[in-house]
């Protein structure tokens, strides 16, 4: 990047040389007309000595020097200078703590916020115990001041604190002045080692683009390359901003196409230097801009401008490898899927082959609700937890609550046998039966939990001929024509990682959507995702350790409500990744080959996992936290104005309800607080106090 200074109107960088000379991109000469915002234009670089101990380069504004290994300097003029400092992105962990003025200055900073707290509090105490008549009018008034600055210098500083000791967001997309209404598949993908007892580790090198468009092989084994994909939502999707997603280990950028109106996938890598494109932004035209040298593309993924190209030079935009990656796209059940090959013969492939449907999701008169969570488990735990019924009276256990208790209870939680058995079983998935109807698996991330008496045929697309629906254990009683769908879409991200898309489809009871905010009703659900969270961690951990291929043999399964769980994990067919996801990234391996647990707070958040990617949970976390400053706020002001006003302005029964409400605001501001922290960042579910 040193070498590169094509990408500087895009990022604007100041690099320190001696006291003689100070270079800043910023003052480097620009076309007097901008072809784009940044003002990016053609740059005369070229090498002029090179050797095995460096080299010596020319610009317009000067030369550079690299002296081989470390050593990379800019100058004005050909004289030496010191060293450059360079910067880095993560702050703490990878330079306050390794620098000694940083260091002092995040120490310094962090008592001098707690510092101006304390003033804050002192100062309205002093002026509260003391007499009236003791300190002047002018002086309460001003110490009174004084402590509403220091309460809120303290909460800038606390910001400024974190935004440049700690992490700072920047986000290109939205430094655009404009409004606005990965891998390559050709290339070898990663190899993943699979948990399944019936899959074989992918030989190194696989080709994604080479999987046929058939569902069946000659060995009926199953395509994971040659299937639809859901990628996210598209309520939680911004039009403004590109969105990096992993699917597959594949890196893919979403974003709005407003030329032609419709959702695009592309490659999340530039084909100039490898950038990320998802760090990018829209620009005027609607084109996909890469944001570090300013290359920019259309929905079909050419190459529409190159700033550093003379205009009167050859059309190197026009050239195919100037192209991005695109992957096909399609929005089906208000979700973005892409299908997961670059290679062209897969551009028409919706014509040939649709994502999974579900009748319900696109019925006018059904109300749909999602919500996404990222979650650190493996793609096939997480499945197999969605195919067994018989957890959720216990590790659910006052969270859900059982549609019909047994009669006679054997234990607290009410757990009872289950009937379930597999009806129809081939290589696009399978169809099961329960007490109250059926469910249905299509392969490889669809899961629908069904209520009706007649079961759903597996078909290729995926569609559900099905005449009622309902959630598994927790179903409404439903009457005459009522009908609801629990779907799930759990897709395999990375070894140890996938995405859950999981919500109902209903046709009665859409008034509860309008009174219960939805982030209520996702905080809720992700209860219930934490309640298995942990057990599921510790599951796959172990499973990794005895190996997939004994799972049976070391695994109990003696009754019948483990008939899906068992189908899922002795089958042949292939479904247990056969290609991307599969080990677990939650456990890591020592040098000697041992697995140790690692399980942070960051890894289960609710805030990485699921409030980043939410509008609704994003939009309240943040009027929750600006709730909380203004309790403090009111607090403190609220005492401030009893201590300053006059002893006989203000009458006893009016200081005593603002002191009270001051007392008030500030409990709720600390409650607030605990309740954000809880619901939003890390809620330590702890089975054994429930």
């Amino acid at each position: 990047m040193l070498c590169d200074l094509k990408h500087q109107h895009e990022a604007p960088i100041v690099i320190y040389c001696d006291n003689k000379s100070t270079i800043s991109p910023t003052k480097n000469p620009v076309f007097h007309e901008k072809v784009d915002r940044e003002g990016g234009k053609p740059l005369q670089v070229s090498v002029k000595k090179l050797d095995i101990n460096g080299f010596v380069g020319r610009q317009e504004w000067g030369c550079v020097k690299f002296t081989a290994p470390c050593t990379f300097c800019m100058y004005t003029d050909p004289v030496d200078v010191q060293a450059i400092p360079t910067s880095v992105f993560l702050r703490y962990r990878s330079h306050v703590v390794n620098c000694r003025s940083c260091s002092s200055a995040y120490k310094a900073l962090t008592a001098l916020e707690v510092i101006l707290q304390i003033v804050s509090i002192v100062s309205i105490g002093f002026v509260t115990a003391t007499k009236q008549s003791f300190i002047p009018t002018t002086v309460r008034t001003n110490v009174v001041t004084m402590a509403v600055v220091c309460f809120a210098a303290s909460r800038w500083l606390a910001h400024f604190i974190y935004k440049n000791f700690h992490y700072h967001d920047y986000n290109h997309a939205l430094q655009s002045c404009f409004s606005s209404t990965s891998k390559n598949t050709s290339r070898s993908t990663k190899v993943f080692t699979s948990l399944s007892s019936s899959s074989k580790v992918l030989q190194e090198n696989v080709d994604p683009s080479e999987a046929e468009l058939e569902t069946e092989t000659p060995n009926d084994k199953f395509e994971w390359f040659s299937q639809w994909y859901p990628v996210m939502p598209v309520c939680e999707l911004d039009k403004r901003v590109p969105l990096p997603k992993k699917i597959l280990g594949l890196d893919v950028v979403v974003w709005w196409d407003r030329n032609e109106n419709t959702w695009k996938v592309f490659d999340d890598t530039c084909p100039h230097r490898l950038a990320p494109l998802s760090q990018g932004r829209i620009d005027q035209w609607g084109r996909l801009q890469c944001v570090y040298h300013g290359w920019c593309f259309n929905g079909t993924g050419d190459c529409k401008f190159v700033p550093q190209a003379t205009p009167d030079g050859p059309p190197i935009h026009t050239s195919k490898k100037a192209c991005a990656r695109v992957y096909p796209t399609t929005v089906q059940h208000e979700t973005v899927w892409f299908w997961p090959s670059t290679d062209p013969k897969y551009k028409e492939i919706i014509k040939k082959k649709k994502p999974p449907f579900i009748p319900e999701l696109d019925d006018p008169s059904f109300t749909n609700s999602f919500i996404n969570r990222d979650i650190p488990c493996g793609y096939e735990i997480i499945v197999e937890n969605l195919m067994d019924p018989a957890h959720v009276p216990y590790s659910h256990y006052g969270v859900m609550q059982l549609d019909k208790p047994p009669k006679v209870k054997a234990d607290r939680e009410g757990g009872q046998p289950l009937e379930l058995s597999v009806k129809k079983l081939d290589v696009n998935g399978f169809v099961g039966r329960q007490e109250w109807g059926s469910v249905k698996f299509i392969a490889p991330c669809t899961y629908c939990m069904y209520a009706d008496d007649d079961p759903v045929d597996v078909q290729g697309n995926g569609s559900a001929k099905s005449t009622g629906t309902d959630e598994a254990l927790v179903r409404p009683k439903l009457s005459g024509q009522q009908r609801m769908v629990f779907f799930f879409f759990c897709i395999p991200v990375s070894p140890g990682n996938c995405r859950l898309i999981w919500g109902t489809a209903k046709n009665f009871g859409s008034w509860i959507e309008n009174i219960i905010p939805k982030w209520i009703r996702h905080i809720l659900s992700n209860l219930v995702v934490d309640s298995d969270l942990y057990l599921l961690h510790i599951e796959e951990r172990k499973i990794m350790e005895v190996g997939a291929a004994n799972w049976q043999k070391e695994c109990f399964v003696p009754t019948r409500s483990d008939a899906l769980v068992v189908c899922w994990w002795s089958n042949q067919l292939g479904w247990k990744i056969q290609s991307n996801v599969s080990s677990t990234n939650t456990t890591k391996r020592t040098a000697h080959g041992q697995v140790t647990l690692v399980q942070t707070q960051n890894e289960v958040s609710w805030y990485w996992s699921h409030v980043v990617n939410c509008k609704s949970c994003s939009y309240a976390y943040k009027s929750l936290n600006t709730l909380e400053v203004s309790l403090q706020v009111i607090t403190v002001v609220s005492i401030g104005i009893v201590a300053a006003t006059k002893q006989g302005v203000m009458s006893a029964a009016a200081r005593t309800m603002v002191v009270s409400m001051a007392i008030v605001c500030f409990v709720a501001s600390r409650w607030l607080a605990h309740f954000i922290y809880k619901n939003f960042h890390y809620h330590d579910y702890n089975h054994s106090f429930h």
